[in-house]
């Protein structure tokens, strides 16, 4: 039997996969072809080895979700950090196909699925784990992405939250607004 609340967990949780899926592509738009190519060092990743392995995870984990097991025997993980797309424009594909999986997966459960036991490499584990395990690793990926389109943009790259200096300026139109509640998701 569901409950409100995991209604609210779904909504929640698709509007926080869009919140990051945008702020990773604030970053990436910011970049040339040759720059989501750089590799920071050898054991670092460059952007679109970042998205080769999102987009692979996605479609492994989403993919019928409900039905089979989130690590597809199609995939090949160790690729996904050693072939880069030959260009931005490619790399973006793969990018909204990854996203587009898992965000039609999120839309289409229902609350009461929350509690149905989904397996990843064989191992089980509630949808409502699933989820959670991936909030926390896809937006550890987007942070890369921001990190380095940060480094390599340097005082050229758009803030895409709260510029440095700004926080005052903010602050003060946010207080000025009326009270009410607010998610930061409401702005996506």
């Amino acid at each position: 039997m569901s409950k409100p609340s995991d209604q609210l967990f779904l909504e929640s949780a698709i509007k926080l996969f869009r919140y990051y899926k945008k702020l990773g592509e604030g970053a990436m738009a910011q970049l040339s072809d040759h720059e989501v190519l750089i590799k920071p060092n050898q054991a670092s990743n460059s952007i679109a080895l970042i998205v080769h392995h999102l987009s692979g995870n996605m479609l492994s984990r989403w993919t019928d979700f409900l039905t089979s097991d989130g690590e597809k025997p199609w995939r090949d993980r160790e690729a996904e950090f050693e072939a880069a797309y030959p260009d931005k424009a490619t790399m973006m594909v793969a990018w909204e196909k990854g996203w587009s999986c898992l965000l039609g997966a999120l839309e289409s459960l229902k609350p009461e699925d929350l509690s149905k036991v989904i397996y990843i490499r064989n191992e089980g584990q509630a949808v409502l784990e699933a989820i959670q395990r991936q909030l926390a690793h896809y937006p550890m990926h987007v942070g890369q992405i921001i990190y380095q389109a940060k480094a390599l943009k340097g005082a050229a790259f758009t803030s895409l939250s709260i510029p440095k200096g700004g926080t005052t300026e903010f602050n003060n139109a946010k207080f000025s607004e009326e009270k009410g509640i607010r998610h930061f998701t409401d702005r996506l």
